[in-house]
């Protein structure tokens, strides 16, 4: 024979839930003891209270468990109340899908949406005058921030080293949203987009957008305090391509630079001069000064030059877009 305690460790029921379970005629002990009430259960006892705590786990009703312990000498019969009792499970499970689906619909219904329909073509030119400033680096948010505004739809990356904005003009109906999107979710021709703080829709495919907090851009938009100076696209690209490599190691990579005479108009510089006068020059990643002339493709592009130590702008004032580039300190 078993105390409740022994039997309770053998069974996985708790000493209260035995003794509720015994009022309930579920499992009644072997004996009582008429004396002091102590409860005392058979051995095979055992194989009855595993069965009963199992049927609880999953919620079946009392009166089925006492039919499964009374049947339990016939497995088969067992079986079928389990059986029943799955089906009862599958078909509430069922139910309470369709339920919570009813009550997401409801909610995504009340939540305001944005739609903003354009061109494919602008779209696709919008997406690829920010898509080389994509950052990598899992401390920033390695997507493109979309933001609505009135009639016009705004694109930015930044990968920390440079910013690129772009914007289009474009139907907007609803309340100003900002979304960060992986960029390969923007890919084809994209004319019509759904956008919620929580959800976006491209082209009736639903996109998750990237949580977290875009770098605020707007702090580094502003007006610069050095001249504005008008430059062929295709000359000066020839200018950084033929002027020879200056090496800058950094956080581990090494990268070639540019450096700019900023004193009257634009030049190309060598490293000589920088060093001698650093306040008449400001050096930038080669590479990316390239990558950002390659996205112009109307011929002219204003450079903006806030001095050494704020950044290059490159900007296509024909097409509103522009690309910031952090400056290299000497």
């Amino acid at each position: 024979m078993r105390a409740i305690g022994e039997m309770a460790r053998a069974s996985g029921l708790t000493a209260s839930a035995l003794r509720f379970y015994d009022r309930a005629g579920v499992l009644v002990p072997a004996e009582v003891d008429p004396v002091t009430g102590y409860r005392r259960y058979a051995d095979d006892q055992v194989r009855a209270a595993r069965l009963v705590a199992s049927l609880r786990r999953v919620g079946m009703p009392i009166a089925e468990i006492i039919a499964a312990v009374s049947a339990l000498p016939d497995p088969t019969a067992v079986g079928v109340l389990i059986d029943r009792h799955l089906h009862r499970l599958e078909v509430g499970l069922a139910d309470a899908r369709r339920e919570l689906a009813r009550a997401r619909t409801r909610l995504e219904l009340e939540v305001p949406m944005t739609t903003v329909t354009l061109s494919a073509a602008s779209f696709a030119a919008t997406l690829s005058a920010v898509r080389f400033a994509v950052g990598s680096d899992p401390a920033i948010l390695g997507g493109v921030l979309l933001e609505t505004g009135e009639n016009v739809l705004t694109m930015v990356a930044t990968d920390r080293f440079r910013l690129a904005v772009a914007s289009t003009i474009a139907a907007v109906e609803g309340p100003p949203v900002r979304v960060v999107l992986p960029p390969e979710a923007l890919c084809g021709d994209v004319t019509r987009l759904t956008l919620t703080p929580g959800r976006v829709t491209i082209e009736g495919a639903e996109v998750t957008p990237i949580e977290g907090e875009f770098p605020d851009f707007r702090r580094l938009v502003r007006e610069p305090e050095g001249p504005r100076v008008v430059v062929d696209v295709a000359g000066l690209r020839a200018a950084v391509e033929a002027q020879p490599l200056v090496w800058r190691e950094h956080e581990g990579s090494t990268y070639p630079l540019v450096i700019l005479n900023v004193d009257d108009g634009v030049r190309m510089a060598s490293e000589e001069e920088w060093a001698a006068d650093v306040g008449r020059h400001v050096a930038v990643n080669r590479d990316f000064l390239l990558q950002a002339l390659d996205v112009g493709d109307s011929g002219q592009l204003v450079l903006e030059l806030d001095g050494p130590i704020g950044p290059l702008a490159v900007h296509d004032l024909e097409r509103d877009q522009f690309s910031l580039l952090m400056p290299v300190r000497h």
